[in-house]
C-alpha cells in the first residue's frame, strides 16, 4: 500500500474522531458556561447587591439594558453565539438583570483592585494614557526651516498597550525622524492604564471618541499618519474614515478584516475564533470569544491576581524585568475585553467596507503589512482590503506570524514606516 493511499484511508476516521471529540468538549464547555451564569448572578449580588445583566438573556432583553447605546452598535455576536443548553431554555438564563455595566461599584469584585489598575480613576476627565515623544528640534508646530511638524499615531492590538510600540519602534527611529515628528502610542480604552469603565460597551465609536478626547483635540492635529496592529487596525481605518482629510497616512499591521456587507457578525467570529480544538491557540481564543463567563472565569484568576503571577515568572525565569507583552496580557478587565472583542473585531467588521471605500476616494495612502506565518489573523484579510482599496501597498513578510511581523524586525520595520512617511513628505 501505497503512503499516499495509507494517508488518505487514515484521513477519514481521524476527522471523525476530532469531530466527535470536538462536539463533546465543546457541549461540556456550554453546560460549564451555563452553570456560572447562574452561579456568578448570585455572586455579584452578593458582593454588589444586584445581579448584572450577561449576554445569555434574549436579544430583545440586551437591546433594553444597553443604556444609551442603540442597537447597531451592539454586534450580534454578543446575544447570538450558539449553547445548546440556551436553546433549550436550560437553567432559565438571566431572567433576573440590570443595565449592563452599571452600579455604584466603579471596580467589580472579580477585578483586579491594585493601585496600578486603579489609577486611571484618579483622572477627573477621563481620558486615555499615552506616550507622546516631541521632536527634540522643534519648538513649536514648525520647525526652523517653517516646515511643519508631523503628527503619528500608533495604535496597539488586542490585549496589548502602547508599550508595543514605544518597546520596538520608538528605540529604532532615525535622528531626522526624532528632530521632525511627533509620536503619540496610546493606550486604548480598557487596556492599559487607559480607564477601564463598567458603563461602557467599548464600541467603535466609545474608541473614536475617547482618541478624539484624549489626542486629537487636545493636540489640535490638522494632520497626521496612522500605524496600527491587529485589533487596532480596524479602530485606525475607522478614525481614518472619520478624519480623512487629516490622514496623510495609514499602516495596517495584520489586520483582522472580514469582509460583511450583509451585517453577519457571526461569520466573523467563526472566521477568527472557530469552535476547534486544534491548533491550541485557536481554542483558546475560541474559548475566550465564545464562552462569557468561562472567559470571566480566567480574567478572575489571571488579571485579577496578575501580580502573583509576575511573581511567579519572575522567580522561574530570575528576570528582574519581565517582557511587556507580558506584562500588558493582564491590563484589562473582562468586560473591556469580552466588549471590545465583540463590538470592534466581530461588530465592526460591517462597517469597514465603507470606510474603506472612503479612504480610497479620499487618496489616503493604504499600506498593509502581514505575516505569511500569521495563524492568527488569515493572510486573506489584507488581500480583502486590497480588493477594496485597488491602491493600497500590501507587503508580505516572508516567516512571519502575527507578532514576529515586527518584533525580531524592529530596526526594518521602523525603516520601512520612515520610508512611507517620507514619500508623503515628497
Amino acid at each position: 500500500m501505497s503512503p499516499q493511499i495509507f494517508s488518505e484511508n487514515w484521513r477519514k476516521p481521524t476527522t471523525i474522531l476530532i469531530s466527535a471529540l470536538s462536539f463533546v468538549v465543546f457541549l461540556i464547555l456550554d453546560f460549564l458556561d451555563s452553570l456560572l451564569c447562574i452561579l456568578y448572578r448570585y455572586i455579584d449580588e452578593l458582593f454588589e447587591g444586584q445581579a448584572s445583566s450577561c449576554y445569555c438573556a434574549s436579544k430583545e432583553e440586551q437591546v433594553r439594558n444597553v443604556g444609551g447605546h442603540g442597537e447597531g452598535e451592539l454586534s450580534e455576536t454578543l446575544y447570538q453565539r450558539k449553547n445548546a443548553f440556551k436553546e433549550m431554555g436550560f437553567l432559565g438564563f438571566a431572567k433576573k438583570s440590570r443595565k449592563i455595566g452599571g452600579g455604584a461599584v466603579v471596580n467589580r469584585w472579580s477585578d483586579c483592585g491594585c493601585e496600578s489598575c486603579l489609577s486611571w480613576m484618579n483622572d477627573c476627565d477621563q481620558k486615555l494614557h499615552f506616550v507622546v515623544r516631541e521632536p527634540s528640534q522643534a519648538i513649536t508646530d514648525q520647525d526652523c526651516r517653517g516646515k511643519p511638524v508631523e503628527n503619528v499615531i500608533f495604535l496597539h492590538g488586542f490585549l496589548s498597550s502602547s508599550s508595543f510600540w514605544t518597546e520596538t519602534v520608538f528605540p529604532n527611529l532615525s535622528e531626522h525622524v526624532n528632530r521632525n515628528y511627533r509620536l503619540f502610542a496610546i493606550d486604548l480604552l480598557g487596556f492599559g492604564s487607559s480607564p477601564k469603565p463598567r458603563d461602557c460597551m467599548y464600541t467603535l465609536k466609545d474608541h473614536l471618541e475617547m482618541i478624539e478626547k484624549s489626542v486629537i483635540c487636545p493636540f489640535q492635529l490638522d494632520s497626521f499618519h496612522l500605524v496600527a496592529h491587529s485589533m487596532g487596525c480596524l479602530i485606525a481605518i475607522a478614525l481614518a474614515a472619520k478624519h480623512s482629510k487629516l490622514i496623510k497616512s495609514i499602516t495596517l499591521v495584520a489586520p483582522p478584516y472580514i469582509p460583511s456587507k450583509d451585517g453577519d457578525s457571526i461569520r466573523v467570529l467563526e472566521k477568527l475564533a472557530g469552535r476547534k480544538l486544534w491548533p491550541p491557540f485557536l481554542f483558546g481564543t475560541s474559548f475566550m470569544s465564545w464562552y462569557e463567563h468561562l472567559g470571566r472565569c480566567v480574567c478572575f484568576l489571571v488579571c485579577r491576581n496578575h501580580r502573583m503571577w509576575e511573581r511567579i515568572v519572575k522567580l522561574l525565569t530570575r528576570r528582574r524585568d519581565l517582557h511587556f507583552m507580558i506584562m500588558d496580557l493582564t491590563r484589562h478587565t473582562h468586560h473591556s475585553a469580552w466588549h471590545t472583542m465583540h463590538n470592534v473585531i466581530c461588530g465592526g467588521a460591517k462597517l469597514m467596507d465603507g470606510y474603506l471605500q472612503v479612504l480610497s476616494k479620499a487618496g489616503v495612502k493604504v499600506v498593509v503589512i502581514h505575516g505569511d506565518k500569521d495563524n492568527v489573523v488569515p493572510l486573506e484579510c489584507s488581500n480583502n482590503i486590497q480588493m477594496v482599496v485597488p491602491n493600497a501597498e500590501v507587503t508580505i513578510i516572508k516567516n512571519a506570524d502575527h507578532s514576529s511581523v515586527l518584533l525580531g524586525r524592529e530596526r526594518d520595520f521602523t525603516r520601512r514606516l520612515e520610508r512611507i512617511w517620507e514619500s508623503i513628505a515628497c
